[in-house]
């Protein structure tokens, strides 16, 4: 039996990781200046050669500006940021959840009915499958990232690789925390009888129809994941209520 080895995180990943939070908590804000780097790196307990290497992510994530002479700004996200952010968002904040599935929502149910009109024959017999491994999931994890793959083609068979990577984005923002939001895949039959309707519509090249079940489908679990993420967030622990 293959076992999976557990990522080791350095002292780059920690410290990049504890900046990001403090920037999108607003510990610092939007526009202001980060502190010289030694001070910083003082602060956070670092050498500056790691507080560099951190600051260098994080300013390709798009969270921060670095201009000689002036120094580090924290950058206003959402003027200047893009939908690659969503993940480490979504990670700080399970907030973002709601509007992550929102748009998940609206963005699926286009993407639906675009796949009814265009799907090709291909498609249509590779969404079948995909379907099947929905159903033949071993356990809630197998049948989500099967479920995770008929969107994926749902979007592809749209021919507007736009979709796709829209689609990608909004996975990549829920994925890395999957583990809470199982709950609609906790029984393959059901979870398969839920996204059938969407799979047969596109099949029998019902655009309509496919909007109709994607936004029944979508709405219904987003309903059920968002529902199980506050139980276990309210869930009490052996030191009581959260």
């Amino acid at each position: 039996m293959a076992v999976e080895s557990i990522p080791r995180r350095t002292v780059v990943d920690l410290l990049e990781a504890r900046l990001r939070g403090d920037i999108l908590s607003g510990t610092h804000e939007p526009g202001s200046l980060l502190p010289p780097e030694r001070e910083l790196a003082a602060g956070y307990g670092v050498t500056r050669t790691t507080l560099k290497h951190a600051l260098t992510r994080l300013e390709q994530a798009g969270l921060l500006s670095t201009r000689h002479g002036i120094g580090t700004r924290i950058l206003d996200y959402l003027r200047v940021g893009g939908a690659d952010l969503l993940p480490m968002l979504a990670a700080q904040d399970p907030t973002w959840l709601r509007e992550v599935f929102e748009v998940r929502r609206q963005i699926g149910t286009l993407i639906a009915g675009r796949a009814a009109d265009r799907r090709t024959e291909r498609q249509a017999r590779r969404l079948e499958h995909l379907l099947r491994q929905v159903a033949d999931g071993p356990d809630a994890d197998a049948v989500q990232l099967a479920d995770v793959e008929v969107h994926r083609e749902l979007a592809r068979a749209t021919g507007n690789r736009v979709y796709l990577l829209l689609t990608n984005t909004l996975f990549n923002a829920y994925l890395p925390v999957r583990a809470s939001l199982r709950a609609p895949f906790e029984d393959a039959a059901r979870a398969t009888d839920r996204l059938a309707p969407v799979v047969r519509a596109v099949v029998d090249r019902d655009g309509g129809e496919a909007r109709r079940a994607a936004e029944t489908y979508l709405a219904g679990t987003e309903k059920i994941m968002l529902g199980s993420l506050s139980s276990s967030r309210g869930r009490p622990t052996a030191d009581g209520p959260r």
